[in-house]
């Protein structure tokens, strides 16, 4: 049995390059076998809903990291079967609801020492990490706002992922969840030679591992797309995601304000790799380091297990403070 189990495409390849033992896992028979067959892996095929079946394969698995989304479908069964069989869980979701289901979670996973580590990669990781980076340069901080600048095409699985996101526009306010207007939007400088952008409110789960990681109970995330329309259509039809030369020509940035409580301000700005690269590089970091036994019980966040340095990991990553 392979001591880790990967549900993705991307991050499998990866964790091939790197020499990971790993297994794939997956729904459908015929792609999952050619795919194991090319990189010379291991494979399992069942329905997450086959509770026997996946407590048996997990049993003997040390780390899952699933890539499948829509996380609605994935999430709940998988976390719950980690922990039945004392598996840690990682995943690379965008939805918010994954992690409230991780914070009701936290208490059992705590109990059977199992880590609940939604958003291994992804905007998790990379504000996250650009968060704390500022955070610690301020001695009482007390509100975040954070900007994402997305740049690509959307994969398949995002774009339903997106569809299935029905909490609204949110934002954190004294540690609670509460609507925000979708037309309060903020200007943010990406440092990217194109000076201040309208970016719009978004709710990503950041506003939620930002909160964990830091303290901090005022939060607001925008996003900013500058190449981006949502898609429109049969979104099965949709490409597994961009090409590697579509990756290579659509880097991402991001920008984090912090504010003290008396009024001081903070500004960082990071410049990274296309948001697909980053996610599958930071996912098989996260699980390289569990598999070293980098682990803390319960429902975590990239920073609280790694430190918001695991951007070191991720090439062509750099982090300007203002």
């Amino acid at each position: 049995m392979a001591p880790l189990i990967i549900y993705g495409r991307m991050a499998s390849e990866h964790a091939k390059s790197i020499g990971l033992d790993f297994a794939l896992a997956g729904r459908s028979e015929n792609k999952l076998k050619d795919f194991a067959c090319r990189l010379e892996v291991p494979y399992y095929t069942f329905d997450l809903n086959e509770r026997e079946i996946l407590d048996s394969i997990l049993d003997n698995t040390l780390v899952v990291l699933n890539c499948a989304g829509p996380y609605i479908r994935t999430a709940k069964t998988l976390m719950e079967a980690c922990i039945r069989t004392k598996t840690h869980y990682l995943d690379i979701s965008a939805e918010i609801a994954t992690y409230q289901q991780a914070q009701q979670y936290d208490s059992d996973a705590q109990k059977v020492g199992v880590m609940l580590l939604p958003g291994c990669g992804g905007s998790v990781a990379m504000l996250g990490c650009l968060a704390a980076h500022v955070a610690d340069q301020i001695e009482y901080p007390k509100t975040v706002d954070i900007a994402l600048h997305v740049a690509g095409a959307m994969s398949r699985g995002s774009a339903i992922s997106a569809s299935n996101m029905k909490s609204g526009c949110l934002q954190l306010v004294d540690g609670n969840l509460v609507e925000q207007e979708p037309t309060q939007t903020a200007n943010f400088d990406f440092d990217d030679g194109n000076g201040n952008v309208i970016s719009f409110p978004v709710t990503l789960p950041d506003l939620l591992t930002i909160s964990k990681s830091s303290g901090i109970a005022n939060i607001r995330t925008f996003a900013y797309a500058s190449s981006l329309s949502f898609p429109t259509g049969d979104l099965d039809l949709l490409a597994d995601g961009p090409t590697a030369e579509e990756r290579e020509a659509t880097p991402y940035h991001a920008v984090v304000v912090v504010y003290s409580d008396d009024g001081f301000s903070k500004k960082a700005v990071l410049h990274t790799v296309n948001g697909y690269s980053f996610t599958y590089l930071a996912s098989v970091e996260a699980a390289r380091r569990v598999l070293e036994n980098e682990t803390k019980p319960g429902f975590q966040t990239p920073v609280l297990v790694f430190g918001k340095d695991i951007l070191r990991a991720i090439p062509k990553t750099e982090i300007r403070d203002f």
